[in-house]
């Protein structure tokens, strides 16, 4: 028999801005896109705010993060700090 190749899940990746830092290794990251109105042929801004693990808690208030999926560690939170892209100033 031939042996199947094992896929990867497809991790999401997503850029976003840190609206709360006050948890414990935790970042609240919103994260916005644009999706054209079926109707009104207008784009529509979507924010949904997402938990991310920040191990070093590096990541302050206003910084932009790029945060990647992965198992959940707790209720809501499952997805992981990849890299800080730009600091707030």
């Amino acid at each position: 028999m031939e042996e199947q190749a094992v896929r990867k899940p497809v991790r999401r990746e997503f850029v976003g801005k840190v609206t709360s830092d006050k948890m414990d290794k935790t970042v609240v990251v919103s994260v916005s896109t644009k999706k054209l109105h079926r109707l009104y042929k207008k784009y529509v801004t979507r924010v949904k705010k997402y938990k991310a693990h920040d191990e070093k808690n590096d990541a302050h208030l206003g910084d932009t993060v790029r945060i990647v999926e992965c198992r959940p560690l707790s209720r809501d939170k499952y997805f992981r700090l990849a890299e800080i892209v730009e600091r707030a100033r």
